[in-house]
This record gives C-alpha cells, sequence and structure tokens, in this order.
C-alpha cells in the first residue's frame, strides 16, 4: 500500500512490532502537508496522536478529525485512509491485540488524559519505541488504563450529507469565519431554523452553534502554531472580541490560546 506522494507504507510507517516482545510500540513523525495514505490496516490496534495540526482520518468510510487534545483509536484489522491538510506533527502508539481488547472494538475518538500526555512524551523524548523494560511495560500499561477508562466520541467534528445541512457545513469547512446566523441559513436552503435545529441534532448529535465552534477551535489550532497573535486569530474567525475567542477556545481545550501555543512549541521543539 503506498500514500499518494509515492513513499512506500513500509518505508514511511515501519511495524517491527510482530518481532518485538513488547506489547506497544511508538511510531512518531512530521508528515508533509496533502500528504493521502491509501486504504491499509494493521495486526495491531492503532492509537492516532496529533501533537500540532489536524489529521483526517477515514475508517470504514467513517469521517474522523484528530486536533491535538483527542486521539482516534482504530482497533486491530480496521481498514483506514487518512490525509493531512497541513504539516502534522504525528505519533502512531501500536498496541498489541491483549492490550487492544482493552479498548473499544470499533473506532472512535478518545481526549488524552494529562497522565496520559506525560508518559506519551516520556516515551518520545527518550526516543522509546518499545516498553521492553519492567518499568516501560508498567508504564504502558497506565497509558492503557487512561485510555480505556476514557469516554468514547463518535467524532468530534462529524459531518453529513443530509441535503439541507450539507451546504452549510461545507462553507463553514472553507470559511470558519461565515458569521451567518441559523436563521439566515434557514432562508437560503429554504427551510426553517427549527427545521435546521432539528436535522444538526439528529444527523450530528449537536447543535448549529456548537458544531461552528469546534469547526473554529479546529481553525485556531493551526493558526496559534503558525505563530498568529491571540487577537489577530479571533479576527480571522469572526470573533467580535479576542476575550469571546478566549473563552471558547478554553471551554473546548481546557487551556488558554496562549497556554496552548507554548505548550505546543515546548513539545515540538518550535
Amino acid at each position: 500500500m503506498e500514500p499518494a506522494n509515492g513513499a512506500s507504507l513500509l518505508e514511511r510507517y515501519p511495524l517491527p512490532f510482530e518481532a518485538t516482545t513488547s506489547d506497544i510500540y511508538l511510531h512518531q513523525e512530521d508528515i508533509s502537508a496533502n500528504t493521502t495514505f491509501l486504504p491499509h490496516s494493521h495486526a495491531w490496534g492503532q492509537l492516532n496522536v496529533v501533537v500540532a495540526g489536524v489529521m483526517e482520518i477515514s475508517v470504514d468510510g467513517r469521517p474522523f478529525l484528530s486536533p491535538p487534545q483527542y486521539a482516534i483509536w482504530i482497533p486491530p484489522l480496521v481498514e483506514h485512509t487518512s490525509y493531512s491538510r497541513q504539516r502534522v506533527s504525528y505519533r502512531a502508539l501500536y498496541l498489541c491485540p491483549e492490550l487492544s481488547a482493552q479498548l473499544p472494538q470499533e473506532a472512535c475518538m478518545i481526549r488524552l488524559s494529562g497522565v496520559f500526555w506525560a508518559i506519551i512524551e516520556d516515551f518520545a523524548d527518550r526516543k522509546q519505541e518499545y516498553a521492553n523494560s519492567e518499568a516501560d511495560r508498567r508504564l504502558a500499561q497506565v497509558m492503557v488504563d487512561q485510555l480505556a477508562k476514557a469516554e468514547p466520541m463518535v467524532a468530534y467534528l462529524p459531518l453529513s450529507e443530509d441535503p439541507l445541512i450539507k451546504p452549510i457545513l461545507t462553507t463553514l469547512q472553507l470559511d470558519p469565519a461565515d458569521k451567518r446566523t441559523l436563521s439566515q441559513w434557514a432562508a437560503q436552503v429554504y427551510s426553517t431554523e427549527r427545521t435546521l435545529n432539528r436535522h444538526f441534532q439528529r444527523k450530528l448529535g449537536m447543535s448549529f452553534s456548537d458544531w461552528r465552534q469546534r469547526r473554529r477551535f479546529l481553525a485556531s489550532l493551526g493558526m496559534l502554531r503558525s505563530g498568529m497573535k491571540v487577537n489577530q486569530v479571533a479576527l480571522e474567525l469572526g470573533y467580535s472580541s479576542p476575550s469571546a475567542f478566549i473563552t471558547m477556545f478554553s471551554r473546548l481545550s481546557g487551556t488558554t490560546p496562549e497556554q496552548y501555543r507554548i505548550q505546543r512549541s515546548r513539545q515540538t521543539g518550535a
């Protein structure tokens, strides 16, 4: 299986875990913008962790977006593809079938705890790909325990082919700063605000406002990581004031935009 840029999958993603006694394998790399990996699967379960950027992954035709606070869990032997629109700093934690059995048996998103981040950063800093020592095996089990107790999510930013809301989702994907209200959108798609809201809840499991906030949140991650000031990001995303943007970002991420930028710069060495 080959990604669209021509490098073989095994060259880009060496998976030597079949020959190791370790229960985990940690792979890390920076993926170039506009890189696509064609459908493939692994014998071990795969947790996709993004340190910087946002990765788009399709699992059995279901789309997932992976911002840094969340990871995408793919059980063993489940076919998936991935695409990165921007440069992505990426880590894949592979778990043996026995450990994979402790996690959900369907692909899902998992919010990463501080404990999980601390351990995976420790492995990455030590360039430790395997858990061969007794101490590392204990740390690996703590990571699995943290993942197992987290509440799985269907998707962070779900999509839909529903003819009423698809035009809205498509527009906001391209322009998160679009300020049109649900009432204005209803007039544009020849519907009512009440009907549109019902479609959002039924098809996406959230309101129009919640979906748009999540889309803006995802867009802000790349802007902050590129060095844009908080005031500039707020303006670019259509917020009336920086404080409104900071409130939204803090609610969804658990940290302020400035703290996020500092933390990610340290993690990536930028």
